[in-house]
């Protein structure tokens, strides 16, 4: 079985700067990833039309960047059964607590998982776990990661023994 895709959608270009790091985490797990500009507010159409062909076109899961009123991931949602997971974008108006409360805060039955503010590495590490379910070559990966970053924080620790402060 092929490989699943994650589509990394942005509400707008100027996200990109945000999502980049999601994109880099998937595919340093070998994950294929697809990113689109689609405006839950300015193009609705494209947007469900992109959620209900997803898994047809190979899709696992779904992240969705957007900051403000933030109902890209929540439209995304609505439109699919595959798990969609939104990125709430930090803005200069309310500094991403209006995109976290509208991301977060959707009705039963449209279930976004949501990570922290610009949180993206961990958008597309969740996204990678979700796929790992069905895909033991990604699941060992992912262990693999999980002992780096316990390695680094032992390491930190003991860099910081040694020293005198």
């Amino acid at each position: 079985m092929p490989q699943k895709k994650v589509a990394l959608i942005m509400g707008s270009d100027s996200d990109l700067p945000v999502v980049s790091p999601a994109k880099k985490r998937l595919e340093s797990l070998g994950i294929p990833v697809e990113a689109h500009v689609f405006s839950a507010h300015r193009t609705p159409e494209a947007a469900a039309a992109f959620a209900k062909s997803a898994r047809a076109n190979g899709f696992g899961a779904i992240i969705a960047a957007a900051g403000k009123a933030a109902h890209l991931a929540g439209a995304l949602a609505a439109q699919t059964t595959l798990p969609v997971i939104g990125i709430p974008v930090k803005s200069s108006t309310l500094d991403g607590l209006d995109a976290l409360l509208s991301t977060v805060q959707m009705p039963t039955g449209v279930p976004v998982a949501t990570v922290a503010i610009d949180g993206a590495d961990n958008a597309a590490l969740l996204a990678a776990q979700i796929l790992s379910v069905n895909d033991e070559p990604l699941a060992e990966k992912l262990q693999r990661l999980k002992e780096e970053m316990k390695q680094g924080v032992i390491d930190k620790d003991e860099a910081l023994q040694s020293r005198k402060w």
